[in-house]
């Protein structure tokens, strides 16, 4: 396997990570695996490490946490696109057209796009239970955890050829 397509698989298992860190856990009568285990301690840590940065007293805490969980389940389905639109590029890299070219830049910037959306979205579901210190908070929170993914990300994805 050549050094460019392992880089790819591995920024695959990045988004995936943090993909699953997103999607809330399902019930099933199958004995958990491995994947499992790893999402949901993945979602239990970036539940930790909000709560540990959010200093919210009780009663902001109760308010928060179910827009929080609504605004993660939502940002999963842009990881979960992310995830796809990586996939695409491994699959094309090798050979990869003008056209497949725009395409996953498309994509890419649709991604981009509909974060920025998403965030403005919620902005006054924050607003409307936090004071607006703990909001500003929240969202730098939210940025370094989304730098360093992309950073990471950044690290193993090649550039086109």
């Amino acid at each position: 396997m050549k050094k460019n397509t392992k880089t790819i698989m591995v920024a695959m298992m990045l988004v995936a990570l943090a993909t699953f860190g997103g999607m809330p856990a399902v019930a099933q009568d199958k004995p958990v695996d491995n994947m499992q285990i790893v999402r949901e301690k993945v979602r239990a840590d970036k539940k930790l490490f909000v709560a540990a940065n959010m200093e919210l007293t009780e009663s902001e805490a109760k308010a928060f946490w179910p827009v929080y969980e609504k605004y993660q389940n939502e940002l999963f389905l842009l990881r979960s696109r992310t995830a796809k639109l990586i996939k695409d590029y491994a699959e094309a890299f090798k050979d990869l057209s003008n056209e497949t070219a725009r395409k996953l830049l498309d994509e890419s910037l649709t991604i981009e796009s509909l974060g920025m959306k998403l965030r403005k979205s919620y902005l006054p579901k924050f607003r409307q239970i936090l004071p607006e210190k703990k909001v500003a908070r929240y969202y730098q929170i939210e940025n370094k955890i989304q730098a360093a993914l992309y950073y990471e990300l950044a690290v193993e994805i090649p550039l086109v050829q």
